[in-house]
């Protein structure tokens, strides 16, 4: 019995700028905003009242800007397990924009690459990278733009080396 386990993700040392990704999609459904609504308290009759929604700006129901971020997060991380083995912590975000509204039964995808790449200035097993992220629909309209940062080992957090064998 082989003592290697295959390894999922990528280790901090696969990354480089410019290097880039696509998410899987995720369908945004009525569920999705009332269960937003509910977690937030936000229950602004754009995102709950068909009614409402038909006679605003957006002619029908839209999502949560922040519900938007929130699924770009997890479209990127868990969703993928890219960074499995070497996230540590979400550091934050910045220029954020909401672009365009995300429509109920939208599917959104998150396109990303790393923007920047840093050692952190605390703790030689970690770092600092920079994405460039865009959240968008199945049609490729931008919805929200913006960088997130993000604090990764460049040690496997796991017990898996770059070689695939595991630490004992």
């Amino acid at each position: 019995m082989s003592n290697k386990i295959p390894r999922q993700g990528l280790l901090y040392e696969d990354l480089y700028v410019g290097l880039a990704f696509r998410s899987p999609g995720r369908t945004i459904t009525d569920y999705d905003i009332i269960g937003f609504a509910g977690l937030t308290g936000d229950y602004s009759e754009v995102h709950t009242s068909d009614v409402y929604a038909q006679s605003s700006q957006f002619g029908k129901r839209i999502a949560h800007g922040m519900m938007g971020l929130a699924y770009a997060h997890g479209l990127m991380w868990p969703r993928t397990e890219m960074l499995r083995h070497t996230a540590i912590a979400f550091l934050g975000i910045s220029d954020w924009r909401f672009v365009a509204p995300i429509f109920l039964g939208d599917t959104i995808f998150v396109e990303y690459s790393v923007a920047a790449m840093r050692d952190s200035k605390s703790n030689p097993e970690q770092a600092i990278v920079t994405f460039d992220v865009q959240v968008v629909d199945q049609d490729g309209r931008l919805c929200q733009r913006g960088q997130k940062v993000e604090l990764l080992s460049k040690v496997p957090l796991d017990g898996v080396t770059a070689s695939g064998a595991h630490n004992e």
